[in-house]
């Protein structure tokens, strides 16, 4: 019969895989944080009691405490625009109820999380940059960008942009703390995920940086626009997803080499620039429930019984088939505009089938 020992041992083992996912600062976007009135500045317990944040970050939070709320905004700007990205796919960037917001999925350096990363870190930034623009840090204000040299002489350099450079510079500082403070043995597998984690984040925020765009505002006698007042404005969110997904989709595989330095795994490809997305592990192809990798299964998805895409019941179901359910679904119609000045609609329903994976 086995030893007392020898049973914790073997019991730790077979538990080790399902233990819970590290939490995250990402947690700051599932609980709402305090706004800065109702707190004291430099006031300690307000930060040692937000969960999920490093000692760096900790610091920061001590230093910048009406910025959590924003970090949590942007986080939350992240998550959504994540959860847009992926709707279509297997891994639909699924949150949980725990710090770690995404769970064990995410301790895999795939190209899931690579984006991840990234998309959050650019929230952060569009997030923080918006807030100085509101006047709602004391730390920042309107944006201070150069004059573009190809806006026309008789066009005014001004308004109140985004601060994009402040929003850039405080989520780099914020986001990067939890990496930078690591200390893994150069070469090491932990050493290459820290890389990998810093290169996204930063492809992130430079994805906000660039999508950034003047905007112009026309005055003037009866709307001539004699006058145009011109300044930097952040683009809608929704852009800097769509370009974080392209990366995605082309994003490099690399690896640690005894230097400490991530190189391509195939040296055919171009190697990647500071606005691409790299990982360093293959993806799971998150088919089935998996405590180990964290996998949600898409066991009870909806899938498109037409389409032979990602989002077709073929490739979602992962060829376990799938079952059909009729649903009732209500939608406003023959909607009329009625002087003055309102939109009366009708209610119908039509009976739709709706198909699920097993």
């Amino acid at each position: 019969m086995p030893s007392l020992p020898a049973l914790l041992a073997l019991l730790f083992v077979c538990w080790a895989p399902l233990r819970a996912a590290a939490s995250s600062w990402w947690s700051l976007a599932m609980s709402p944080v305090q706004r800065p009135e109702m707190f004291i500045i430099g006031a300690q317990p307000v930060c040692s009691q937000l969960p999920g944040l490093s000692a760096g970050q900790r610091k920061l939070c001590q230093l910048y405490q009406e910025h959590m709320a924003y970090i949590g905004e942007g986080a939350r700007t992240g998550i959504r625009e994540c959860q847009h990205q992926f709707r279509q796919r297997r891994w639909n960037c699924s949150t949980v109820d725990d710090a770690s917001v995404f769970g064990r999925v995410l301790q895999i350096g795939s190209r899931e999380t690579a984006f991840t990363y990234a998309v959050s870190a650019a929230g952060v930034v569009n997030a923080i940059s918006r807030a100085c623009r509101e006047g709602e840090l004391s730390t920042c204000g309107c944006s201070r960008a150069a004059r573009p040299k190809d806006l026309p002489r008789d066009w005014l350099w001004g308004g109140c942009g985004d601060n994009v450079d402040y929003g850039y510079r405080f989520a780099k500082e914020f986001v990067d703390a939890r990496e930078r403070e690591k200390n893994f043995a150069k070469g090491s597998e932990e050493q290459g995920r820290v890389l990998m984690n810093l290169q996204n984040n930063e492809a992130g925020r430079r994805a906000v940086y660039k999508t950034a765009d003047v905007a112009c505002k026309c005055h003037g006698v009866s709307g001539s626009c004699s006058l145009k007042t011109c300044w930097l404005q952040l683009a809608e969110f929704r852009k800097v997803g769509d370009q974080l997904k392209e990366k995605y989709d082309s994003a490099a595989a690399m690896r640690i080499t005894r230097r400490g330095k991530l190189e391509l795994v195939n040296s055919r490809f171009k190697p990647p620039t500071p606005e691409d997305l790299v990982y360093v592990d293959p993806s799971p192809d998150y088919c089935l429930r998996d405590e180990s990798t964290g996998s949600l299964g898409t066991r009870g998805r909806l899938c498109n019984k037409t389409s032979e895409g990602l989002d077709g019941c073929p490739l979602m179901c992962c060829g376990r088939g799938y079952d059909q359910f009729k649903s009732v679904r209500t939608e406003r119609c023959h909607c009329k505009f009625h002087w003055c000045c309102f939109v009366r609609c009708k209610k119908c329903t039509q009976v739709v089938d709706q198909f699920v994976c097993k």
